[in-house]
């Protein structure tokens, strides 16, 4: 296909870019953090470290690694939400040649040890809240080593007022057991002691094993390299150009662990020596707007949930956006409702984009420029094709709707030792078939307008029909079970399930206490309604799709 979206991008902006410009992701790390020394790299709770706090620190962490036997490619667990912490465990392992397996702080026991026995982890860092979860499934992994954190652990004499009201007050850090794991601060003293040695790093080996929902039922690590995630970060270098400004200041509430955040928040701003104001817990929307007010930020990232969430506190129209220049949008569909409110109270205009894990995110985004809302997910970005295809991955003709195809230096390598679902997903040719449906117009913009497959989009986090499916029938009482997303206001979908009971007593309450303990919340139903049969085809496979058309039809 010709790259018709060519004309609609804004002065300035390359067609391609050059991943060639940094041989890894580390070597882009070096050389921002001797650029930019004296400046804010990261903010949490008050504390700030600087580039070149981090690049001591970072270096401190990956030597200490090193000390303990951890090779090149030799996977590293992070599992933390939005703390100082976070990026110096992060930087520190890619500079130990390692590979980062982000990890949700709030998955269960049976996630947990999913993951780690999948990627082979060899460390984990983890927050001592979430420490009795790992005591769970320790035994059942290939864990060597344990670093335990807690939130204050890096905020000095604010810390331990924090980490006071955390463990006592609040009591968010249930008693646990992990011999041998040492504490963070053991762990950077340490390794200041020592010498760190990055080995060569080039554009094939794996920075990330970033995990995503499985069609088969369990997640699967996409192999993102060094090569995927330079290349994502000068898309987004050059798409944000001058609308970042000398010294951008970004809000990053959306977790770390999760791909846009990772890449458009923390990567990003590496590359143009940004600040990044990492929120802990954005739920707290009260002290998320106090946080807001403390800070001249230039940027904002998040999910429509969260614009919304904001824009429904009393005190956030009163605060001064007058700094702020860039508000992007991503993981989930953005509202028109919200867009416009956005608009209304900040004068800036929520940009939405598009992408996926698999993409390392980026896909497609709009222009800075835009004047409003659209309903579009923008263009193609710099280095980028996608293409529209029907069942057959045949192009379709403009304006028809098609799956869209992506293909592009930021697509995964595939799926870690799942070559089957890679094939799935990556065709010969090097496209990724993403499984959404769009339409793309004589100007390149492309609509999303279904999805293909039956993946659950709540607040921008997929969630797989098979695992909760899969995690219901563990229950004794289901004979047969089918899940499904649905509308929902706050999240954009949430899943609800179907259940036929094989014990006639079994109620509601207890397929959501069982969902409990075997799923993220996000992962959980919210609907559970029970039928005397489920919709099959002629050889027995419950058809999702027929329910989903009896709730449209509703």
């Amino acid at each position: 296909m010709d790259r018709i979206w060519l004309k609609s991008y804004p002065p300035g902006v390359p067609a391609d870019i050059d991943p060639n410009e940094y041989k890894s992701l580390v070597e882009l790390f070096e050389v921002g953090i001797r650029k930019y020394a004296g400046r804010p790299a990261f903010t949490n709770m008050g504390k700030t470290i600087s580039y070149a706090e981090l690049d001591g620190l970072s270096r401190a962490f990956g030597a200490w690694l090193q000390a303990k036997g951890l090779g090149k490619g030799a996977r590293v667990a992070i599992m933390m939400p939005n703390c100082l912490q976070y990026p110096v465990a992060m930087f520190g392992t890619l500079r130990a040649g390692c590979t980062v397996v982000n990890v949700n702080p709030l998955y269960t026991p049976r996630e947990l040890e999913h993951q780690l026995k999948d990627s082979g982890a060899e460390a984990i860092v983890i927050l001592e809240n979430f420490g009795h979860v790992l005591q769970e499934v320790r035994a059942k992994t290939p864990l060597k080593h344990i670093v335990v954190t807690s939130l204050g652990e890096m905020l000095g004499l604010k810390g331990l007022l924090v980490n006071l009201v955390v463990r006592k007050v609040k009591k968010m850090v249930p008693a646990f057991e992990l011999p041998g794991a040492v504490r963070f601060k053991e762990v950077i003293d340490s390794g200041k002691e020592k010498k760190l040695i990055t080995p060569a790093l080039g554009h094939a080996d794996i920075a990330f094993l970033q995990y995503t929902g499985g069609t088969t039922g369990v997640s699967k690590g996409a192999i993102l390299s060094h090569r995927n995630i330079v290349s994502a970060l000068l898309q987004y270098r050059a798409w944000l150009g001058p609308g970042m400004g000398d010294r951008p200041v970004i809000i990053t509430a959306l977790p770390l662990y999760h791909i846009f955040s990772l890449t458009v928040n923390c990567l990003v701003m590496m590359v143009v020596g940004g600040e990044n104001v990492l929120i802990t817990n954005p739920r707290d929307i009260p002290g998320f707007v106090k946080e807001l007010a403390r800070h001249k930020y230039t940027m904002i990232t998040g999910v429509n949930t969260l614009f919304n969430a904001l824009l429904n506190h009393p005190d956030f129209a009163k605060l001064d956006f007058s700094a702020v220049k860039v508000a992007i949008g991503g993981g989930m569909a953005v509202q028109k409702a919200v867009a416009e409110r956005w608009q209304q109270v900040t004068g800036t205009t929520l940009i939405e984009g598009y992408g996926l894990t698999e993409t390392a995110p980026s896909a497609t985004a709009n222009p800075l420029d835009l004047k409003g809302f659209t309903g579009s997910i923008g263009v193609p970005m710099p280095s980028t094709e996608i293409a529209l295809r029907d069942d057959a991955d045949k192009d379709v003709a403009l304006g028809q709707p098609g799956e869209i195809c992506i293909r592009g230096p930021q697509v995964m390598a595939g799926y870690w030792q799942q070559p089957a679902e890679t094939a799935k997903v990556l065709g010969k040719d090097g496209y990724l078939h993403t499984g959404d449906i769009g339409v793309m117009d004589d100007k390149g913009f492309i609509r999303i307008v279904d999805r293909k497959k039956d993946m659950i989009l709540v607040s921008g986090f997929n969630v797989y029909p098979n695992e909760i499916e899969q995690v219901v029938a563990m229950h004794p009482g289901v004979l047969e079970v089918a899940a499904i997303g649905v509308p929902d206001a706050h999240s954009g979908e949430v899943p609800k399930v179907f259940v036929v009971k094989k014990d006639p007593s079994l109620t509601e309450a207890d397929i959501l206490e069982h969902c409990k303990k075997e799923l993220t919340g996000y992962k959980r139903p919210k609907y559970v309604e029970f039928r005397t049969e489920l919709p099959k085809t002629n050889v027995g496979k419950i058809l999702r799709r027929a329910l989903r058309d009896e709730k449209k039809a509703a």
